[in-house]
């Protein structure tokens, strides 16, 4: 990787991988969270303590309320990816960040990732139809009228540029399973660290590259707006 990336990614912040939780927003209907990579927003088989249980210690404690503590779960990321994640505070909360989310323009979406090589244009826009496959937690690109096929866009540019890596702004335009991964990786250009999706090789932490850094929406109780900014990740540059 080269100097000049590394230097970029100290100059914008960044944040160590560590389990404590940081809160990146907070307010009676409302919270955000600096997920990092390999913790979990919500329970799954694995049986490791996820982030909404966590949160809801953290309010019971800080508020000191009695009783079982609400929280509603509208966004989630995967598992190996860091950023922004945001939680319901109260149930009118929740009703409507679920139909945001439904609704693609009403939320807006900016990850960052680190991939492999560097795209044939500086900047784009990728529109492709994806199949999920169940069994093996992955998606594909389908042919249009494909069985089960749904489209998926996003758009990219270039932040900045090394050796062997490449830095992506992409702003998601649809929501998919594993959309950016795969749209990204059908190009030539897998994220750092992501082996189901054609990486090299995995990072020593098993995440990905992939940092979900910016969430921009009209607050669903208050509707004002609102942004939201995860800190630079700190990753792997070597291997």
């Amino acid at each position: 990787m080269s100097v000049f990336f590394c230097n970029f990614a100290k100059s914008i912040g960044k944040t160590a991988y560590h389990t404590s939780m940081h809160i990146l927003y907070e307010d009676n209907h409302i919270i955000a969270v600096n997920k990092a990579p390999g913790e979990i927003v919500q329970g799954d088989k694995t049986g490791d303590t996820p982030l909404s249980e966590s949160l809801k210690e953290y309010i019971k404690q800080k508020y000191d309320k009695p009783g079982e503590v609400f929280l509603g779960v509208p966004h989630r990321l995967d598992r190996p990816t860091s950023g922004v994640v945001l939680f319901a505070r109260t149930s009118k909360a929740l009703v409507r960040l679920n139909e945001m989310f439904k609704n693609h323009e009403a939320i807006h979406k900016t990850y960052w990732a680190l991939v492999q090589g560097a795209p044939k244009l500086p900047e784009g826009r990728l529109e492709n139809y994806l199949v999920r496959n169940e069994a093996q937690n992955k998606s594909y690109i389908a042919q249009p009228g494909a069985k089960e096929a749904k489209p998926a866009i996003l758009t990219y540019k270039t932040i900045a540029r090394g050796d062997r890596y490449t830095l992506l702004e992409v702003e998601l335009l649809t929501g998919r399973h594993h959309q950016i991964r795969c749209q990204l990786a059908a190009i030539g250009c897998p994220i750092k660290g992501d082996l189901k999706y054609g990486a090299k090789r995995s990072n020593p932490d098993g995440s990905i590259c992939l940092h979900a850094r910016q969430i921009a929406f009209i607050h669903p109780v208050r509707k004002e707006p609102v942004t939201i900014i995860a800190p630079a990740p700190e990753w792997p540059v070597k291997g």
